[in-house]
C-alpha cells in the first residue's frame, strides 16, 4: 500500500465529504438538535464538521452519529446500481456510468462514522446497557467496528467499503 495525505482523499472524494456532514445535519434537524455551526467540506482535517448541541436520547445520539453511515452507504448503493447496469449487460462503458461510478464510491468511502462520534454513542450506551436498551446492547460490537475501520483506513479500508457497496453488491445482484 502506499500513502496518500488525506487532504487530497479529501480533495478527489469531496462528495462522500459533503454526503457525510449532511447526513449529520439532517438527523439534528429531523431531532430537532441545534446545530452551532457547519463546514461541508474543508481542505484540511477535519474535512468537514457539524458543531451541535449535546443531547441525553440515546436514541438521537445515536441517529446524528450513525447517520452517515446509513446514508452514505444507501446512496452509494443508490447511485452506483444504475450505473453498473450499462457496463454489465451492454458493455456500454459510457463516461457518465463512471462518473456515477466515482460519485456512489465516494459517498461510500465516507460512510463509516468518525472515532468522535464512536466515543459519543458509547458515552451513553454504558448507560443505557443498565437499563437493558437494545439498541445500546447492539451498539458495542458496532462501536467497535468503528474503532477498528478508522485505524485501517491507513490501508484504504474506506475505499475498499465503497467499492464493496458501490461495486460488489450490484455485482452480487446481477450475477
Amino acid at each position: 500500500m502506499f500513502f496518500i495525505p488525506g487532504e487530497i482523499i479529501s480533495i478527489v472524494t469531496f462528495p462522500g465529504v459533503i454526503v457525510h456532514e449532511f447526513a449529520h445535519m439532517f438527523f439534528c434537524k429531523l431531532r430537532k438538535v441545534a446545530v452551532f455551526d457547519a463546514c461541508y467540506f474543508q481542505v484540511g482535517n477535519p474535512a468537514g464538521y457539524v458543531v451541535h448541541e449535546s443531547t441525553s436520547n440515546f436514541y438521537t445520539t445515536f441517529l446524528i452519529s450513525m447517520g452517515p453511515f446509513f446514508i452514505n452507504t444507501l446512496l452509494c448503493l443508490l447511485i452506483c446500481l444504475p450505473a453498473y447496469m450499462p457496463i454489465k449487460f451492454f458493455d456500454l462503458a459510457h463516461p457518465l456510468s463512471y462518473f456515477l461510478i466515482w460519485l456512489g464510491v465516494s459517498i461510500g468511502m465516507h460512510a463509516v462514522p468518525s472515532n468522535q462520534d464512536a466515543n459519543n454513542v458509547y458515552d451513553q450506551a454504558k448507560h443505557e446497557i443498565k437499563k437493558l436498551n437494545l439498541l445500546a446492547i447492539l451498539s458495542f460490537p458496532l462501536i467497535g467496528l468503528i474503532y477498528v475501520f478508522n485505524v485501517l483506513r491507513f490501508v484504504w479500508a474506506d475505499l475498499f467499503y465503497g467499492i464493496a457497496i458501490g461495486i460488489g453488491i450490484p455485482s452480487l445482484i446481477f450475477n
